[in-house]
C-alpha cells in the first residue's frame, strides 16, 4: 500500500509538469526503503524498482508498460492493469476477496524469503549504471534539459548555491593543516 505522503508528491510533481518515471520515484524510493528496513527482501535491484513502479501504476501514475521486447507478454499485460483499474473500470472476471488474500499472502511470505542485498548501494548503483548504458548520449542529454526546465529558476538557484556551499566546504577541507 503506498504512502499518502507518495501520492501527495506525485500529484505536486504532476501539477509541476514534471515526468511520469519522476512522479513513480517516490514510490519506488519507498519500496527500497521498505527493502533496507527488512520489511520484505528482493532478487535484484530491478524488482524492487518494478515493484515501485507497480505501486504507482496502482496509485494512478500514468507510468507506461514496459517497451515492446524488453518483457514478457504476460508482465506487460500485469503492467497494463494497474492504470486500469486506478481509472475505475471493472475487470471481466474479478477473484473473490479469499482468492486474493491468499495471493497476496503468498506473495509477501516469498518475498520475505529473499536478501534485502538487492536494495543495496552498490546493487542500485550497478542498475543505474546499467541501465545509462542503454541510453544513447542524445536521450540523457534531452533528459538533463527537461530536469532543468521543470525545475525552474528557484529551484536552479537552490542548486547553484549548494554546489558554492559544497565546492567551499570541500576548499576549506584541503586547506587545513593535519
Amino acid at each position: 500500500m503506498p504512502k499518502a505522503s507518495s501520492i501527495a508528491q506525485a500529484k505536486a510533481d504532476k501539477r509541476s509538469g514534471k515526468a511520469p518515471s519522476t512522479q513513480a520515484g517516490h514510490f519506488v524510493r519507498d519500496e527500497i526503503e521498505a527493502v533496507r528496513h527488512g520489511k520484505h527482501g528482493v532478487r535484484s535491484a530491478k524488482q524492487a524498482i518494478a515493484i515501485g513502479l507497480s505501486e504507482a501504476r496502482r496509485a494512478g501514475v500514468d507510468v507506461p508498460p514496459p517497451k515492446t521486447g524488453s518483457k514478457s507478454a504476460a508482465a506487460k499485460k500485469s503492467a497494463g492493469k494497474p492504470a486500469a483499474k486506478s481509472a475505475g473500470d471493472k475487470a471481466p472476471r474479478r477473484p473473490s476477496s479469499e482468492t486474493t488474500a491468499k495471493r497476496r499472502s503468498a506473495a509477501t511470505k516469498a518475498l520475505k524469503r529473499e536478501s534485502t542485498a538487492g536494495a543495496s548501494h552498490e546493487a542500485l548503483s550497478t542498475q543505474a549504471k546499467n541501465a545509462a548504458s542503454k541510453r544513447t548520449a542524445a536521450d540523457r542529454s534531452a533528459a538533463a534539459e527537461k530536469a532543468a526546465k521543470t525545475k525552474g529558476a528557484t529551484g536552479r538557484s537552490e542548486a547553484a548555491q549548494k554546489a558554492a556551499r559544497t565546492r567551499a566546504a570541500k576548499k576549506r577541507t584541503e586547506q587545513k593543516p593535519r
